[in-house]
């Protein structure tokens, strides 16, 4: 999603009110270092079936397979990370995709596939360059007169005799 505004409450409402095709790219994970390097890509949308590790919170490196993806509450749920109730049921509980970093793909997918090759393709042709250092602007220099001791002038009347 393209972030057209600064204002932090527009974002949030842009966020929850978004459709559900494009909630999709608001669920990318990081990839493992041993993902990124062998297929070229930083961030992958999680999926079902995906074997991601914990990064935050209070279940902190636990790594487990992703059961169910919930687009509507924005939250994933792993295998084995379950919370008791008051009368004793357990439910799944969810996890943020951000906070997790995927360690095993589902590779099953044929237009997942398509997206490692085009992302792994431009790793490739992107070059490695420094940015240009621009020279640093000149900071304004600042009035040492205090506001209101200035003594504004009138402009005179000019009279012109003959």
């Amino acid at each position: 999603m393209k972030i057209k505004t600064k204002s932090p409450s527009k974002q949030r409402k842009r966020l929850y009110e978004a459709p559900y095709h494009s909630r999709g790219h608001a669920f990318s994970a990081h990839l493992s270092s041993e993902l990124r390097g062998s297929h070229g890509a930083r961030t992958l949308p999680v999926k079902k079936g995906d074997t991601v590790k914990v990064l935050r919170g209070d279940y902190k490196n636990y790594e487990g397979k992703v059961s169910r993806v919930s687009r509507r509450r924005y939250r994933i749920f792993v295998e084995g990370i379950n919370r008791e109730k008051a009368d004793g049921t357990s439910i799944p509980v969810g996890i943020h995709p951000s906070k997790v970093e995927i360690i095993k793909l589902d590779l099953d997918d044929k237009w997942r596939n398509k997206i490692l090759q085009r992302k792994g393709q431009e790793e490739k042709e992107k070059p490695e360059e420094k940015p240009e250092e621009k020279p640093a602007k000149k900071a304004a220099k600042r009035s040492t007169k205090k506001k209101g001791t200035e003594k504004s002038e009138k402009p005179k009347k000019v009279t012109e005799k003959e």
